[in-house]
């Protein structure tokens, strides 16, 4: 299977109203499409989303996970928002085992999940395990991270990070423009890298990177991208997306791409 690294938006933005109208709709389409990206429906997925972070690392063990409306101020419809996808405690116990993670049965899938993935895989037929960040963020922990998952991917299971490229929410507006393009292009260039091992050292120190710490104030909607690096193990990297949204450049990467974009 690919790897991919996707945007999936502010709070509940697919499913209200936005002004102006068209403001996550091309992002929208784009997570829509990644089906015909993908290829081969995944047997599970496995998705690292920038809201959760636990030490040790933990992971999404119940057999029908719940909803966390983990976003607030939003339209009241918005928290009754279903997405009924199965668990996989086999495939938690898998992962726990790969990255030395606790089982955890209580927490359900946060909006970085569960938001993006109904515009993924609508019907919620697919099994989905929620790995957390590791706290402390630590940018190469978390490509290594990535590399002890990687043998799902020769299991049928998709492993997704969920994030957003560019997350300072301060900054959304024109003050974000040039700022966010000058770190945009320097990420593509860094996941884009021809050698893995390049690619795997520039994101470990994107601290460096033109514009990093105004794109990314706190960066745990960057890190599902080095857990998403680390999973690709020599695969290379592609920019499958990108987009200006609320005066901000965000893109989305793919790791293995068969089917082109």
């Amino acid at each position: 299977m690919p790897v991919l690294y996707i945007p999936h938006g502010g709070g509940p933005c697919f499913f209200m109203e936005w002004n102006p109208p068209d403001t996550w709709d091309r992002m929208s389409a784009f997570l829509r499409g990644l089906p015909r990206i993908v290829g081969e429906t995944p047997r599970a997925i496995v998705v690292i989303s920038g809201h959760w972070e636990e030490s040790p690392l933990a992971v999404t063990a119940a057999p029908s996970p719940s909803l966390l409306y983990d976003y607030y101020g939003f339209p009241p419809h918005t928290y009754e928002l279903k997405y009924p996808a199965p668990g996989s405690p086999k495939l938690a116990a898998r992962v726990a085992g790969l990255v030395n993670a606790r089982l955890e049965t209580e927490r359900g899938f946060d909006h970085g999940v569960f938001i993006p993935f109904k515009l993924i895989y609508p019907d919620a037929n697919v099994p989905v395990v929620q790995l957390s960040l590791k706290s402390g963020l630590d940018a190469a922990e978390h490509i290594r991270i990535g590399q002890a998952l990687a043998p799902l991917r020769k299991e049928g299971v998709l492993i997704v990070g969920s994030g957003m490229s560019f997350h300072n929410l301060r900054a959304f507006g024109p003050a974000a423009g040039t700022p966010s393009v000058q770190f945009d292009e320097w990420l593509s260039a860094a996941v884009c890298a021809p050698d893995s091992g390049q690619r795997n050292q520039l994101l470990t120190s994107w601290k460096n990177a033109p514009s990093a710490r105004f794109a990314h104030p706190r960066e745990e909607h960057l890190l599902p991208l080095m857990v998403a690096a680390g999973a690709a193990g020599s695969d290379p990297g592609q920019r499958l997306f990108e987009d200006t949204v609320m005066g901000a450049k965000v893109s989305a990467f793919g790791f293995g791409i068969q089917n082109g974009v």
